[in-house]
């Protein structure tokens, strides 16, 4: 069942084109966990084919991860925890991934809404904490943009340079991942130790 809907939602950034790459992942940085990999790879390939534009589906990439994420932060910012503690399973959203969102944001501050779009299993989450927390909308549209774009530009270049072929993308892509969980530590230990040491 699972299998059929990724599948249907790889063929509609095809048929809707611009529009469906916003849509879907407008729908993945929101409450609906299903993975960009099936969105920004197919659409660069298209462009690849000269069907499309790479920078317009970057482009539509990072638009719909912003409105998605900003929908997640007005939840949070409207109505709060306890909303989400009650009604977050009818959205897909766990008290466990609630609750690892939480605390990545306590732990990091700020810059865990840029970080957090780098890393998987809290990416879709982030939005959450920052909401409640009534981060700055515009530094959080700041963060989650330049986040969310250099993750979804990782999958334009994949699915530009390897095409159909869905083993070397995601065989790629597991390697990038590890390099990015690396570098994304190496990036709060520096934040960490430079605040450290302005205090």
């Amino acid at each position: 069942m699972f299998h059929q809907l990724i599948t249907w939602l790889a063929a509609t950034v095809g048929q809707w084109g611009y529009s469906g790459i916003i849509l879907l992942m407008a729908l993945e940085s929101s409450f609906f966990p299903f993975p960009s990999e099936v969105v920004i790879p197919p659409a660069a390939y298209l462009a690849a084919t000269g069907k499309m534009s790479l920078i317009m589906v970057i482009i539509c990439g990072i638009t719909g991860s912003l409105i998605g994420a900003i929908f997640n932060y007005w939840l949070a910012f409207k109505f709060g925890r306890p909303f989400f503690e009650k009604y977050g399973r009818y959205m897909l959203i766990s008290r466990k991934s609630l609750e690892k969102a939480d605390l990545f944001f306590e732990r990091h501050g700020y810059i865990s809404t840029f970080i957090g779009r780098l890393l998987p299993g809290i990416r879709q989450y982030i939005s959450l904490p920052a909401g409640l927390a009534h981060m700055g909308i515009l530094s959080f549209c700041a963060a989650t943009a330049f986040g969310a774009g250099i993750w979804i530009m990782i999958l334009a270049a994949l699915g530009y340079l390897f095409g159909r072929n869905e083993i070397l993308i995601m065989h790629n892509l597991h390697w990038i991942s590890l390099a990015i969980i690396i570098i994304c530590a190496i990036m709060i230990l520096l934040y960490r130790n430079g605040r450290k040491k302005r205090l």
